[in-house]
């Protein structure tokens, strides 16, 4: 199929966006120059200034590649390798999820504590459970140069992508990776303990996207048979964790507000903060012992 791609930039985009609209694909404008913009490694400004700019072969031969991929279902930034997140550009690994912009719910939420902490005492621990890319880490300490942080995970391969990422952001000496299932290999005490947990219940995966089921890891969406799993052992064992003066922060799934919070408040929690995200659902819950 390389061979029906035209050899200039211009009509490449606009032919690799007609094929992906011709299979109905939800944004075939954006996926298009996502696509032609990474493997010509070109950009916008060239593409409207430069329309007969030519696109080498191989170029060519790997942007058909990819637009395969993605007929097939492949979500577009599974195929880019990396998702923009908080102004930061994360590489992904299959066992990551795509940080989404949901999660920038809870950075938001929280950054204002860790701005005031940092300030107020010259520093800032933070935990961040099940870190993945390590997109909520890195988030906070691009912004809080006080901050330091371990992201938790149980995956070595979310591990070994979050650390590539602290390096790549120049963050590597504020962040640290930590095996751990859960508290299990955790020391120490921390003003944050943030996480986006598995919430989905695992009877509910089948019924997701297709391009979250079948691209997402599962380990890092079942969150047991309610979905709430994880929030009750991050209540029943968090406190021996905490500084004075700490929070907790959980990305939650939209209809679990009021569950989430009587898990915490059965662990003598109070809810100290609840955020909504762009779509005006319940997205972030925070607690204070």
């Amino acid at each position: 199929m390389a061979d029906s791609l035209p050899g200039m930039l211009g009509p490449l985009l606009l032919a690799a966006r007609e094929r992906l609209a011709a299979a109905g694909i939800a944004d075939p404008a954006l996926d298009a120059r996502l696509i032609v913009e990474h493997f010509s490694g070109t950009d916008r400004t060239q593409a409207i200034a430069e329309p007969q700019r030519a696109v080498d072969a191989g170029a060519i031969a790997e942007i058909d590649a990819a637009l395969c991929r993605r007929l097939a279902g492949e979500p577009v930034h599974r195929i880019l390798g990396y998702r923009e997140f908080y102004g930061l550009r994360l590489e992904l690994s299959p066992e990551t999820l795509e940080p989404r912009p949901d999660t920038e719910t809870l950075v938001e939420a929280v950054l204002p504590f860790v701005s005031e902490t940092a300030e107020r005492l010259g520093e800032c621990r933070i935990l961040d459970l099940g870190t993945g890319t390590g997109a909520i880490a890195l988030a906070l300490l691009s912004v809080v140069p006080a901050a330091t942080a371990i992201g938790v995970d149980i995956s070595r391969d979310a591990l070994t992508t979050a650390t590539r990422n602290a390096k790549r952001l120049g963050l590597s000496s504020r962040f640290e990776a930590l095996h751990s299932d859960w508290f299990a290999k955790v020391s120490g005490r921390y003003h944050v303990i943030a996480s986006n947990p598995p919430y989905i219940p695992n009877r509910d995966i089948r019924n997701l996207q297709d391009e979250v089921r079948d691209f997402d890891p599962h380990q890092a969406l079942d969150g047991g048979a309610d979905g709430l799993g994880p929030y009750r052992i991050i209540a029943a064992e968090a406190a021996r964790f905490l500084q004075a003066e700490s929070r907790i922060a959980v990305e939650i799934g939209h209809k679990q507000r009021q569950e989430v919070t009587e898990i915490f408040t059965a662990s003598g929690y109070v809810l100290a903060g609840k955020y909504c995200d762009l779509g005006g659902n319940d997205r972030v819950l925070i607690f204070e012992l």
